[in-house]
């Protein structure tokens, strides 16, 4: 796959404020179509040489030098599950959650955009897809990749459960399509005492939103904790719609997001949001939440 391809993207499609969203897709040796978003990937190779490492875990199939950084390649399709069809003919090089891996995979097809709206949760809540879509009559089922490196040891920060504080009486909502992020927000956000509220896409939040404004039982809400990539409705068109909403408007949104780079903090102006936090480190959530209760005047947060 021609490299200059992840260049050419169209800014307005970046921009994931318009509730769009750009994936790289890809086999895994079968017939079977995968996709990761494509601001996750810094580029695509051909399947270089391999150099062995003693005691590796079993899905780590090496490591390689990426002009002068040596990073691990996962076998995805093994990550997955997924037995037999052709040896992995490429690698594709991703950067989010602070760090640098590549993935082993077979061919690489092109660069889809797709309306979020169109974008569905998976049929498996707890395995390792975060959502699916159509393309051609194809299923493209979109890979949950922190979660793959968590599960490897990897990726992620694997916290402790902390044990929460007493209850200060404020809850958080939380959204996000990754179990393993859901779970590693909201360990953080009952270390605080807060009350947690988990949904798995911003559809769902602004709905459990406007339902909790319609009975009038806002008035407790500390926060939205939002990630950005979502199916349904992505973490940006959330903030937006909150902002449109009298009876939301006023909420305090910070976006938890694996993606990093200029065009996400410029977002975050774009739409509103409070803050911008990129994924994961559990101190720096931390510290933003507690900020955050200081504001509010909750003494547990100093």
């Amino acid at each position: 796959m021609d490299t200059g391809l992840l260049q050419s993207i169209d800014q307005q499609t970046r921009l994931a404020g318009y509730n769009r969203l750009a994936l790289l897709i890809f086999s895994l040796g079968g017939q079977a179509t995968f996709g990761i978003n494509v601001f996750k990937v810094r580029e695509v190779l051909p399947m270089p040489a391999l150099q062995q490492l003693p005691r590796a875990h079993p899905l780590v199939r090496g490591i390689f030098d990426c002009r002068g950084v040596v990073m691990p390649v996962v076998d995805l399709a093994a990550a997955l599950g997924l037995a037999g069809g052709q040896p992995a003919s490429h690698v594709v090089v991703t950067e989010f959650n602070r760090r640098l891996q590549a993935f082993a995979v077979g061919g690489v097809e092109r660069i889809l955009h797709v309306d979020v709206a169109d974008v569905l949760p998976p049929e498996d809540a707890d395995g390792f897809l975060t959502a699916m879509t159509r393309f051609e009559q194809r299923t493209v089922q979109i890979v949950d990749v922190e979660r793959v490196l968590v599960e490897i040891g990897g990726g992620g920060e694997r916290i402790a459960a902390a044990a929460p504080q007493q209850q200060n009486g404020w809850r958080a909502l939380i959204a996000d399509d990754s179990v393993v992020a859901r779970r590693q927000v909201e360990d953080t956000v009952r270390s605080l005492g807060l009350d947690c509220i988990c949904v798995p896409d911003g559809a769902r939040a602004l709905e459990w939103l406007r339902d909790q404004a319609a009975a009038d039982r806002l008035g407790d809400l500390a926060l939205v904790i939002s990630d950005v990539e979502m199916p349904r409705l992505d973490g940006y068109a959330l903030t937006a719609e909150i902002r449109r909403d009298a009876a939301l408007q006023g909420l305090f949104v910070l976006l938890h997001t694996s993606l990093s780079g200029v065009s996400n903090s410029a977002m975050v102006t774009r739409v509103g949001a409070d803050r911008f936090i990129t994924k994961f480190c559990r101190e720096e959530l931390a510290r933003a939440i507690a900020e955050r209760l200081q504001a509010l005047g909750v003494a547990e947060a100093a």
